[in-house]
């Protein structure tokens, strides 16, 4: 898992030392005003490799609602565009041997879901506007999870990498 902000001081030395098509994804972020792009899916090409972009207005929801996912066929670089605050949950033991609620790995939507099984291993990330992070198919990750106790409306993006395309 990668974390960090586009606003950064530091954002072109993060960008900088990342595979050069996560980079380049990180600079879309920054470039691009996703904040009032149209909610959706659409196909992306950058450095002729095709991506998906998700378009995504959603609504925190308490931990207990929401089930950890993993991806195995793409990089999850999951951007909040406006709104929040949002905490993204992670589990620092990765995949390890859990229930599986719902296996969607042979599907377009490349997503298993596992039970809740309330670990004490699970962290969880602080997400404002320009807030990225970028899952990797180890990292098992609870996004939309409310801060503060609080729902909040808020425009995420989510950019789907193939894994593939930056082992070249």
């Amino acid at each position: 898992m990668i974390y960090g902000n586009i606003n950064s001081p530091m954002f072109e030395e993060q960008a900088g030392i990342l595979p050069p098509l996560l980079g380049e994804v990180l600079r879309f972020l920054k470039e691009t005003d996703l904040a009032s792009h149209e909610p959706g899916v659409f196909d992306l090409e950058l450095s002729g490799e095709k991506l998906i972009l998700q378009v995504l207005d959603l609504v925190t929801s308490p931990r207990e609602a929401l089930r950890p996912e993993i991806h195995v066929k793409n990089v999850d670089v999951q951007f909040l565009a406006s709104g929040g605050p949002e905490r993204a949950g992670f589990d620092s033991l990765g995949r390890k041997e859990r229930p599986v609620s719902e296996d969607l790995l042979t599907t377009p939507r490349d997503i298993l879901f596992y039970e809740d099984t309330g670990d004490k291993t699970e962290g969880s990330l602080y997400m404002e506007p320009g807030t990225y992070a970028m899952y990797f198919p180890w990292d098992v990750h609870i996004p939309a999870v409310s801060a503060e106790g609080k729902a909040a409306s808020i425009r995420k993006i989510v950019v789907k990498v193939p894994l593939k395309a930056l082992m070249k």
